[in-house]
This record gives structure tokens, sequence and C-alpha cells, in this order.
């Protein structure tokens, strides 16, 4: 259990120690787990606590949590850290709880980085939650499936905590600057773009944004009548970021992202990787940048290089178990990857092309013979009639029509020669020429 001495107690703590939430009001985020109804508030409000491993990026309120499930359920809380801990701590902290359950008092046992420990440590741990001498609350910023070895983890409930939104930093930052345990005793003037810029910053880490707002402020121009003053200069100096300050919502945003994409789209890797770095070293949310190369991927690559879909997607995976700054080499990877790809835009505007059929016609009827007949009514009105398993048929091929009526010969998906995809032309040439000769 940590302690603290006479002259500890004097020294300041920072920001984010002071603002530390007491309660599951003046918690932030995680409204997954933790709004009206959700499953782990109930847990809580009933006092129904078992085992478990909250799982999330830095920053995002495990310790915080863990500390006011202690307070709620009026148990013992016990900090240990997997980092400076060893088999012999973990005994003796067992003993201390098993001691106290036999008085008839909980402890809730939170470790932090459990993921640093090894089998043998994690192993410890068993006999006493079997038994019920603890509640262990493990932190990782790691995938508890490959890191927490299966006996812990099969006695254990996994919460996935999420990096808080922008809107919820900026909600915190503002309660800094108005609670008396934070700035609330100052006068503070700090713009709303400045409030929002930081929030970017952070990255959806609390715990950065409080130590960068604490920074600014110490930071700041300070008045005759004593008052503090947060300006652009400030938090440039504060952020090391020249270009943090554009509008997420606004103009910049998308004209970066457009240089972006167009850069990409004209083969121009160098181009791509300067306005992906722009973006990223701005305060851009990474998961956004790859959530638009996905799209790119099938928009502006499709069977040209089927590939290109799954380099995007885990450059997105990669940038949720890793987030910044080390994300940053799997985006470049991908920006690369697509701007050098071979191109065809068939899949946009194949889509494009059906979707405008389709708004117009929405009420044409399936085709009798592909309507799915689970019942004897729907099977004596021939719903499935002259159905053929194309798996039974020689070329795995049948001119059954599968367009309504009104659309038959319509053609939507016309393959280009780039890449991969004059593979796929081929194919498509030979099937219709095979359904032409064979329905004549």
């Amino acid at each position: 259990m940590q302690q603290t001495s006479l002259f500890e107690s004097r020294l300041p703590q920072p920001l984010a120690a002071r603002l530390r939430p007491r309660t599951l009001e003046e918690y932030v985020g995680q409204s997954h787990l933790l709004g009206p109804g959700k499953v782990l508030r109930k847990l809580i409000e009933s006092d129904q606590i078992s085992s478990m491993i909250f799982w999330g990026p830095p920053g995002v309120g495990k310790t915080t949590l863990a500390r006011i499930i202690a307070n709620r359920t009026k148990a013992n809380f016990i900090d240990f850290s997997a980092v400076t801990s060893g088999i012999k701590e973990i005994r003796a902290v067992m003993q201390q709880a098993e001691d106290s359950r036999r008085f008839g008092e909980k402890t809730i046992l939170f470790v932090d980085e459990i993921h640093r420990f090894n089998k043998a440590q994690q192993d410890a741990f068993l006999p006493f939650v079997e038994k019920g001498s603890i509640i262990l609350i493990g932190a990782t910023t790691e995938n508890p499936s490959f890191e927490i070895n299966g006996a812990l983890l099969s006695r254990c409930k996994v919460f996935v905590l999420q990096a808080l939104k922008t809107e919820e930093l900026i909600g915190l930052l503002r309660r800094a600057l108005q609670d008396e345990r934070g700035f609330g005793s100052q006068v503070v003037h700090i713009e709303d773009d400045l409030l929002e810029a930081l929030a970017v910053f952070a990255n959806g880490d609390a715990r950065t944004a409080l130590s960068t707002l604490e920074m600014v402020v110490l930071n700041g121009e300070v008045g005759p009548d004593g008052s503090v003053r947060v300006t652009p200069e400030t938090l440039e100096q504060c952020t090391s970021k020249k270009s943090l300050l554009y509008d997420k919502n606004g103009e910049e945003h998308y004209n970066l992202i457009s240089a972006l994409h167009k850069s990409m789209r004209n083969s121009d890797p160098d181009a791509a990787v300067y306005w992906l770095a722009r973006m990223l070293e701005s305060g851009e949310d990474p998961l956004y940048v790859a959530r638009r190369l996905i799209r790119f991927a099938s928009e502006d690559v499709g069977l040209a290089d089927p590939r290109a879909l799954e380099q995007t997607v885990a450059a997105y995976q990669a940038c949720h178990f890793l987030g910044m700054p080390e994300c940053t080499v799997h985006l470049t990877q991908a920006v690369v990857y697509l701007s050098l790809a071979p191109r065809s835009n068939a899949m946009y505007a194949a889509y494009e092309h059906a979707k405008a059929d389709a708004v117009r016609q929405l009420a044409e009827p399936v085709p009798l013979v592909i309507r799915n007949a689970p019942t004897r009514l729907m099977k004596e009105l021939d719903y499935g009639k002259g159905y053929v398993y194309a798996h039974k048929a020689a070329e795995k091929l049948t001119t059954m029509q599968c367009l309504p009526d009104s659309l038959v010969g319509r053609e939507y998906y016309v393959p280009t020669e780039e890449g991969l995809e004059a593979r796929y032309k081929a194919r498509l040439e030979h099937i219709k020429q095979w359904k032409k000769e064979h329905s004549e």
C-alpha cells in the first residue's frame, strides 16, 4: 500500500493529480460502460464488483476508476505496480488482504500495467482471487488475450476503455479552469479554439490534456491585475506544434485531407507523405486518417490491387493498438503503398450507377427464382422455383436471371485493364460469353 511522508504532503501536486475524480459523477468518458443503465455502472451501484481487467490507452482513467470503485464499495484499496513489484511483494500484499478478509473487510487490489507480470507472478494471484481474498482490478494498455495468462483471464471480466473524445477533453479542461482544485482561484483567459487545439493535441489522453493546460497557464502572460492570458504562441511553445492550431472541423482540415487524397491519386508519394505529416503533426486523429485511407483503397485502387485494402485495414489496427507517435510509420507505409498502386475506380463507379437505379426503382420485385422459400406457402407460390445451385453445375455457372426484369442487361461493374483487375476483366468476359451462348 502506498504511503506518503510529511514532507511529500507539502509538495504541490500536478494538476492531473489534484483534479482526479472522486465520484462517478465527476468521472469523464467511458459512457458506454458508465452511462445510466450500463453494465459497469450497475455492477458498481449494486456493489457486485468482481475481478476485472481494464484495457485501454494511457490517460483514460483506469486507475481513477478503480479508486472510485473502492470508495463506492467501501473496500480497502491497494495500489500495486507491476513495474516495481515481484513475487515477494505479491505475497506480502496477499497476506494483508487475507487478514482483512478475516475481519469481514473487502480488499481491491489494483495492479497497474499487469501485462508486465510474467506467468509465475500472475499465477500468484490465482488462489486469492478464487477464494475471494481480493478483488483484482488490472490495468493494461496491451491486448489481455495475449498478455494475461488464460487461468487468470478466465476469472476476470474485461472492460475496454476508450480514448476520450475531443469534446470530453474540452469539458475536462473547462472544469480545471473553474474548479478550486485547479485554477478556479485564478483568472485565466484562454480562447475556445486554443482549448480545442489543446484537447486535439492530447489525443484522447486526459493526463496529457491537464498537464499541458498546467504548463500553458504557468507560462502564460500575467497582466497587471494578476490574471493570466494564454496566447497561441504560448501554446505553440509548450507543445512544440507550430501547425497545431488549425480547426479540425473547418476549411483547413478539409484542405489537408483533400491534398492527401489527390496526391495519392496522382501517384506522388512524396507529396502524400508530406500532407500526412502536416495532418498528424497538427494533432489530427490518426484513426481518422486511417479510415480515409481505407476508403481510398477501394475507391481509387479496388481490384487493380486487392491487397491495398488489407494494407489500410492493417494500418488502422496498428493505429488503434499503438496510437501516436508510434503509428506514424504504419500510416506512412499505407500512404506510400496507395500512391504506387495501380488505379481503378471501377468499384466506386459500379456502386454509384447501381445506387442511381436502386433509388429510382426501390419497389422492383426480386425474381422468383432467387427468392428464399422457408415455408410451404412460399413454395406453392413458386418462390425459389427453378433455382440452380451453381456449385453443382459443370462450370459453376448458370443462366439464372438475378436482376429485376426492368434492369436485365444493365452493367454496373466495368473493370479496367489496370493491375490485377485485367484478370477479373477477362474472367467477367468469359462468364458473360458463356451465359450468352447457353441462354440462346
